[in-house]
């Protein structure tokens, strides 16, 4: 048998700066090293999952000190979510970090010369603040340290959450999540409740099985919420009785869509989005337009900060009225329309055409006579 690879415990550490991805980087006998969850000013304990010739990886085993900047995860879930990675780190800290990422991208590995970079014009909210969610169903949940998997019976491993970083099946089971406003959470934790009530199969990933596969839900400024329900096969009882029971629960959904998806992956871009009650779409305003946004239209998922980079973006552009604008990926054309009134024609471009089909809808409710939308790819 060959030998162990002994571990390498690193003591002691200075955290100096942030990194990229939700990392912080060290600098021990001349090796750069990356470490998850770690703050400027830490001083820790670091085992090192990876080892090359300029760089190491690893992982905090003990804070031996805390950073003065250094937060309290306000989620239960950080560490083992793959999202909201920098919640120890000061808001301020996050948008210094990043203008510090794209600086080093342009000059440090582009070689560009740019002018001064202007400070980043950060989010007013950092919780409550996204306008959709994708939820995944699954029979084989993350089990977390403090659990025995042989004492769990098959319903306690079912979960309806988030993937756990690093792993494609294993799936978070969330009960509140702060990206979201209500009633997001209380929209998943009903259907939890009610599949498991009504035995309902939750997806295996590995498998591909099972009858509930996701849910992605989607709001409003105004408080009005879009359902849709992905199911892996068709069983038309059970279908119907989940989605009027959410409809009956939830009046405030305003539009209820299901989706039977029986392909290899989640994306359901290409499937058909069957409306079963409610309005075919969710609407937002923006300036005096108003945006129609259907099951599978892209709309910027922070629509306060959407606001504040399509301004930005107009003025940045200084258009005098007589520019024709491309907007390339347009979506359901809210950039394009939002410059309309400073340029002469706008002409949008979009690989999706329901997501055409609503921009055009939009443009022409909202009076707007010089965009054009055509569905294409890039490179045609």
């Amino acid at each position: 048998m060959g030998k162990r690879k002994q571990d390498i415990i690193l003591e002691n550490v200075t955290i100096e700066a942030v990194a990229a991805e939700g990392k912080a980087l060290a600098h021990v006998d001349g090796a750069v090293v990356f470490v998850q969850f770690a703050v400027p000013g830490d001083v820790v304990d670091i085992k090192v999952t990876k080892k090359k010739k300029n760089y190491m990886e690893g992982y905090i085993l003990k804070i031996v000190s805390p950073s003065e900047h250094r937060l309290k995860p306000f989620c239960k879930y950080f560490g083992t979510c793959g999202g909201c990675k920098w919640q120890p780190l000061p808001y301020e800290m996050q948008l210094q970090a990043k203008q510090q990422q794209v600086y080093d991208q342009l000059v440090r590995i582009g070689h560009l010369d740019v002018p001064e970079i202007q400070p980043i014009v950060g989010s007013d909210k950092i919780q409550w603040y996204r306008n959709k969610l994708e939820f995944t169903f699954s029979r084989r949940r993350w089990i977390h340290e403090d659990e025995n998997p042989d004492e769990l019976s098959e319903t306690e491993r079912l979960g309806l959450g988030f993937h756990v970083g690093r792993f494609f099946d294993k799936v978070l089971d969330i009960d509140c999540c702060y990206l979201q406003p209500s009633p997001s959470n209380e929209i998943r934790n009903f259907i939890r409740v009610y599949a498991i009530e009504h035995k309902l199969s939750f997806f295996d990933i590995r498998e591909h099985t099972g009858f509930l596969r996701t849910m992605v839900v989607r709001t409003t400024e105004k408080g009005n919420v879009m359902l849709i329900m992905c199911f892996y096969h068709e069983d038309e009882k059970a279908r119907t009785a989940l989605l009027d029971a959410v409809a009956e629960k939830f009046p405030q959904i305003t539009s209820l869509y299901y989706v039977i998806n029986g392909k290899a992956n989640d994306s359901i871009s290409d499937q058909e989005c069957i409306l079963y009650k409610g309005e075919d779409a969710i609407y937002e305003k923006m300036e005096g337009l108003r945006f129609k946004i259907g099951p599978i239209s892209f709309y910027q998922t922070n629509t306060e900060q959407a606001y504040k980079l399509y301004s930005t973006a107009r003025e940045f552009a200084a258009l005098t009225g007589s520019e024709v604008v491309y907007d390339l990926y347009t979506g359901t054309g809210t950039i394009a329309q939002f410059v309309s009134r400073q340029a002469a024609k706008v002409i949008g471009i979009e690989y999706v055409p329901e997501a055409i089909e609503d921009a055009k809808l939009n443009a022409k409710n909202n009076g707007i006579e010089n965009c054009t939308f055509f569905a294409g790819d890039m490179k045609d």
